[in-house]
């Protein structure tokens, strides 16, 4: 059923391939201090959308299983693109692209994995997750923007917040594992390792 909140998942989703091809135009075109702006810009609402859904979602009773599905995937794989900008760009550093982007693989893995074996609501998302993510969506965009704001250089800021961005996005996967160890702990010879 498409509804508000799954608009804006699906805006959030268009807007990927545009954060990403706006840093591929020919100079001749666009002017790299526009381009970042541009960036910038397309990433912040792309963020906005993230917050506005969910509100809408809980607020209204709007929640679907699509919807559910979409919009953590839709985030990870915003995060994931921008970074692949960022480090082609040199705007961040290939250690910290790595933390981020294996994180949110392993924790996809271990969702799925806990849902099989029926103990999904252990590894739901959580305040720690929340603060993990809002602090890579303020410093994605600052990294994005790159050029001076007000004489301030915004890349050193941007660089900080990353990197505060990684550390909580550490202690976010290791807090996740600690909730999944029991049932990790618990496979026996019989189960088959798969992929």
């Amino acid at each position: 059923m498409l509804n508000l909140p799954m608009l804006l998942t699906w805006a959030r989703i268009a807007m990927i391939p545009l954060v990403v091809g706006v840093f591929y135009l020919p100079d001749a075109w666009l002017a790299p201090h526009d381009r970042n702006v541009i960036g910038c810009v397309l990433f912040t609402l792309a963020a906005i959308t993230d917050a506005f859904d969910g509100y809408f979602a809980r607020r209204y009773r709007l929640i679907t299983r699509l919807g559910a599905f979409l919009d953590p995937v839709a985030d990870k794989l915003m995060v994931c693109a921008a970074l692949v900008v960022l480090l082609a760009l040199d705007r961040v550093d290939a250690f910290v692209s790595l933390i981020i982007i294996g994180r949110e693989i392993t924790i996809s893995a271990l969702r799925e994995w806990m849902a099989q074996v029926g103990a999904s609501a252990s590894v739901t998302v959580n305040w720690l997750g929340k603060a993990k993510t809002i602090m890579q969506m303020v410093a994605i965009p600052v990294l994005l923007y790159h050029d001076r704001l007000f004489g301030v250089r915004t890349q050193q800021i941007g660089t900080a917040l990353i990197w505060i961005a990684a550390v909580l996005t550490v202690y976010s996967m290791l807090y996740y594992l600690r909730l999944a160890w029991p049932h990790l702990a618990e496979s026996t010879s019989a189960d088959k390792p798969t992929g």
